[in-house]
């Protein structure tokens, strides 16, 4: 019995839509953190990119449980020195990108490096309904089914 390797030609990428109202941010990232790097699959791989683009909708909707609206920190440095920055999942929300939200949480799920930033371009986040990638005829995911604890009542 051989192993099997994944080689990238080989894969059949599906396009997945996901509607974010009413989410939990941190149970829909690990969900669409799986999908972009194929785990869901058979065919799974580590080395290769073997999973699905996932277009994500109604960013500006995702909810946070507890206060974590209020009390967690997102940081960042200038590279200066002095230069650290700090956020709140608030401030985030009501800024001009509500989206980079749910792409930071993604992006911190998946092991940093050249992969990483490969998956990442297979990730596309809007804050409205609207998308313009409706030519690949995405299959819809409904998340909200798959566990009460997914949805914020």
């Amino acid at each position: 019995m051989k192993t099997y390797v994944a080689k990238p030609g080989e894969v059949d990428k599906k396009w997945i839509l996901i509607d974010g109202e009413g989410l939990v941010v941190g149970r829909l990232a690990t969900l669409i953190a799986m999908r972009l790097k194929g785990k869901h699959r058979a065919t799974y791989t580590p080395h290769v990119d073997t999973g699905d683009n996932v277009i994500v909708i109604n960013a500006e909707k995702v909810v946070f449980t507890g206060n974590k609206t209020n009390d967690k920190i997102y940081y960042r440095h200038t590279g200066y020195p002095g230069g650290i920055k700090q956020r709140t999942p608030r401030q985030l929300f009501e800024s001009k990108f509500p989206e980079r939200i749910l792409e930071l949480a993604v992006g911190r799920m998946l092991k940093r490096g050249p992969l990483q930033r490969k998956l990442m371009r297979n990730l596309k986040v809007y804050k409205g309904a609207q998308h313009p990638h409706e030519a690949q005829k995405p299959e819809p995911l409904d998340v909200k089914s798959l566990n009460r604890k997914n949805v914020r009542a």
